[in-house]
């Protein structure tokens, strides 16, 4: 199993910073910290509290609990944290949040300390003054104290509202958006080479509640074949946890996500698929349903064709790797899997596997190419957008498209195509990529570079025809 702590040294420091802000001015200091389940938010400020050497509260809310139970839970950790000097004389019960935040500040003394409330969208649902007693208990007093509070919570759009214009606690904390593990993270933390680390990215999503539980060194169809043997194991409870988490009932919205997990990408697809025996779903409900799961919810990302003139139609996925593909193979290996099937699980996985993972791997390419250009690293300067391209009718799909800027680009830098398989991308596949890039706005021939990422490399007689040449090491290294 991987050991320690993983990664997230970029967050360490900036909590860090902040702290040691807080130790030289002698204030407060706030932070909302929102991501999305399991990608290891508590356990990042779990490490930060262990390593501050400093006293810290870490409280984490129940949903569904009652207020006075929750009241009672914050006091019991108030006395064990060290922040009070003289824990006993603490009273026994509180009467709301407003006397709990008094108290609080009251405790606090000259040293610095760190205050944390895990899951505070539940507190929020249990008492609808919360948010106003912790902004005047902030403005009047824990902002004159030598305090670090750390706000988390998994429910994004409940963390956004927590600090928008319209909300009590507006301009009082920082925002710390935590994202999964990146593949490089990744492979470094499991012990995989570039290819294999790239697949444990795409399986996992970068998420630290499933890497946990993989044996260092250990390859990624070996990892899910181990999986197959336990019904009960993190790469399908995850994602479950997390599908029930956000959509505990089968509504709409549910089926529209499920219809995108198992591979419809287009608003008229979508609708199809998530429909009923009426028909297909109305735009008038499903527009606002995809703004929601987009917006909102952040579980779907949105993919616009980039080119130098407007294109549709926009391609709706799940932006969770993991989620996506527990919606299109995992969930029904894990059926089989529940039935003591584990071989006949494996086998499943292994007949959808390359060719979800050739599409699952497109936006982590992009991506790689989009931060090597920001770093200065491709050879060519003004690229800030890395997309794709494709038509009404999806005739042709260009896999990749760089430009100067996002979604209409005044000039298309680089157009190109990925090839995620076991075979070298030929002089087939160029001829096809030839024929393609001719259709994309803006594309200038023999001006507008040639790029073409593949797996198993290229086939050597086509190779000075392409102007860049990246492999799994490549795209690896745009985050190392």
């Amino acid at each position: 199993m991987t050991s320690g702590f993983v990664g997230r040294s970029v967050e360490l420091g900036l909590l860090r910073t902040r702290l040691q802000r807080v130790a030289e001015s002698r204030r407060g200091g706030a932070i909302a910290i929102r991501g999305r389940r399991q990608v290891g938010k508590s356990r990042l400020v779990q490490e930060f509290c262990d390593t501050a050497q400093v006293p810290y509260l870490y409280f984490t809310a129940t949903k569904g609990m009652p207020v006075s139970e929750s009241l009672a839970i914050f006091l019991a950790e108030l006395k064990r944290s060290g922040i009070a000097p003289d824990p006993e004389t603490l009273p026994e019960g509180i009467s709301g949040w407003t006397d709990t935040f008094r108290l609080l500040a009251a405790s606090l003394g000259d040293t610095p300390a760190i205050v944390v409330i895990d899951e505070l969208p539940w507190l929020a649902e249990q008492d609808t003054v919360f948010d106003g007693a912790l902004q005047t208990a902030w403005d009047r007093l824990l902002q004159h104290r030598p305090v670090l509070l750390l706000l988390l919570g998994s429910d994004i759009h409940m963390m956004e509202r927590l600090t928008a214009y319209d909300r009590p606690f507006y301009g009082r904390a920082d925002n710390l958006v935590l994202d999964p593990l990146n593949p490089a993270e990744v492979g470094r933390a499991l012990g995989l080479d570039a290819a294999q680390s790239i697949d444990a990215h795409l399986i996992t999503g970068g998420l630290p509640g499933i890497l946990r539980s993989w044996p260092h060194g250990l390859p990624p169809l070996q990892f899910v074949r181990r999986e197959c043997g336990d019904p009960a194991a993190a790469l399908f409870g995850v994602p479950e946890s997390t599908l029930l988490a956000e959509f505990p009932a089968p509504d709409q919205a549910r089926r529209v996500l499920e219809a995108i997990g198992s591979g419809e990408r287009t608003h008229a697809t979508i609708a199809a698929a998530a429909g009923s025996r009426n028909g297909a779903l109305p735009s008038g409900s499903l527009s606002p349903l995809l703004h929601r799961l987009s917006a909102d919810k952040q579980v779907l990302s949105v993919d616009q064709p980039l080119s130098a003139k407007p294109g549709k139609p926009a391609l709706y996925r799940v932006a969770d790797s993991n989620l996506r593909l527990y919606l299109a193979a995992l969930r029904s290996v894990q059926d089989l899997v529940r039935r003591g099937r584990g071989n006949a699980a494996y086998e499943l996985f292994t007949r959808r596997w390359t060719s979800w993972r050739g599409k699952a791997v497109e936006p982590l390419v992009r991506d790689g190419l989009e931060l090597a250009a920001l770093a200065g690293t491709l050879p060519w300067n003004g690229v800030t957008a890395v997309g794709g391209w494709w038509n009404r009718a999806f005739n042709p799909e260009i896999d990749l498209i760089g430009a100067d800027r996002s979604p209409v680009a005044n000039r298309v830098i680089f157009a190109g195509s990925i090839k995620w398989l076991a075979t070298p991308f030929d002089r087939h596949d160029l001829a096809e990529l030839t024929r393609g890039v001719a259709n994309v706005p803006g594309f200038v021939p023999r001006e507008t570079a040639l790029v073409v990422v593949s797996l198993t490399d290229i086939e050597r007689t086509i190779a000075d025809t392409v102007d860049l040449v990246w492999n799994a090491a490549d795209v690896l290294s745009a985050w190392s």
